[in-house]
């Protein structure tokens, strides 16, 4: 080979012809295309497979973004990069630009939970410490904007670079929402779903400025503190949840009931048996009063109003609850028990309605995913 021949061919290594990126880590959010001390041929390839985008960053200015197909790079279907002077000798010169590959399918299986304890005040228990945790699927849907917003310039940005940052904000949300929703420890459980779809919109309300988007958030788990749950065992053993005078008549029962068993035989046998008396006496006094008191509970709970939170996606829709509008999402209602009819609505999306029971004494949340008509 000549010299002529090799200048020729390091001139043509200057040159990039395909530009493609093949994902092979599953965990990569943006790849950046090496192009230190090359340029981009003009009529170059560019290939974006199935669940990326290409975004062309020209100096520090996003100029172009290109979803899944095949490209032929000039200044015909680039005019911002036209624009902005990237083919400073003509649409023939080669193009000096970085290309940053943004990886735009769902990350799945993503953990949370929460370092710290959480207070909650509880009607029942009053302040109460929780922990808690599950998991989350997130995709970025602005490239532009990620790249701008949160992985800059790094050649490389991994789902790990941006996962301490998330738990933050699903911890935070997830403090905020029980505080607001006021769910009482025992109803929990049963509220999952609810409490998850909540802080699935508040968190998205947060990261929209950053192209991401959380699409499905759930929890696997909240635990109360062990001296708490055993209080629960206890009182829901003695059908006296909610009311520490009751739980109290119980235990002074149960104690009457051990003195009685330590007796001795002889002399302390007439004690025994008054004690077994008095025991007698006491317990038909305490499941009496129970039975009043929970009636009188029962009554009370059928009339007293339950709180109703409704939200939506995207918010600020109507809300009509047996066709009376009753504001806009979000929003917390105070329902009496019963079968309603609730409708959420907004211009340009099809009505989300619901036919709903409300129970005694149990915070529901509705969230009202609007599809585009």
């Amino acid at each position: 080979m000549g010299i002529f021949d090799k200048f020729k061919e390091a001139a043509l290594n200057q040159f990039i012809e395909v530009i493609e990126w093949l994902d092979e880590s599953g965990n990569t959010l943006v790849y950046r295309f090496p192009v230190y001390n090359q340029e981009i041929k003009n009529g170059a390839q560019l290939i974006v497979r199935e669940s990326q985008a290409a975004v062309f960053v020209y100096q520090g200015q996003v100029a172009d973004t290109f979803g899944p197909g095949k490209y032929t790079i000039d200044g015909g279907n680039t005019p911002i990069l036209s624009k902005l002077g990237a083919w400073k000798y003509g649409f023939n010169s080669p193009l000096k630009s970085e290309v940053y590959f943004v990886n735009t399918k769902q990350f799945t299986d993503m953990k949370w939970g929460t370092a710290n304890p959480i207070m909650l005040r509880d009607s029942d228990f009053g302040i109460v410490r929780l922990r808690a945790f599950g998991g989350y699927s997130m995709r970025v849907v602005d490239p532009a904007t990620f790249i701008k917003q949160i992985a800059g310039t790094n050649a490389k940005f991994e789902t790990e670079d941006i996962e301490t940052q998330l738990k933050r904000a699903v911890v935070s949300q997830f403090s905020d929402a029980l505080g607001e929703m006021k769910i009482p420890a025992l109803d929990l459980a049963a509220q999952y779903k609810e409490l998850g779809d909540v802080i699935r919109s508040k968190i998205n309300e947060d990261f929209k400025d950053y192209g991401i988007e959380v699409t499905k958030f759930y929890i696997e788990n909240i635990s109360l503190p062990e001296e708490v749950e055993k209080a629960l065992d206890r009182r829901t053993a003695m059908g006296a949840l909610g009311d520490p005078a009751r739980y109290m008549q119980f235990q002074a029962a149960d104690a009457l009931r051990d003195a009685a068993q330590n007796e001795g035989g002889g002399a302390g046998l007439g004690a025994g048996l008054g004690a077994g008396f008095a025991i007698g006496n006491q317990m038909a006094n305490v499941f009496g009063q129970t039975m009043q008191q929970g009636q009188q509970q029962q009554q009370t709970q059928q009339e007293a109003e339950v709180p109703v939170t409704i939200t939506s996606e995207p918010s600020g829709a109507e809300i009509e609850i047996d066709g009376t509008y009753e504001g806009n999402t979000p929003s917390q209602l105070s329902l009496k028990p019963a079968e309603y009819i609730i409708r959420v609505s907004r211009p340009g999306y099809k009505p989300w309605e619901r036919r709903v029971i409300i129970k005694p004494g149990t915070a529901k949340t509705f969230n009202a995913i609007l599809e585009k008509e």
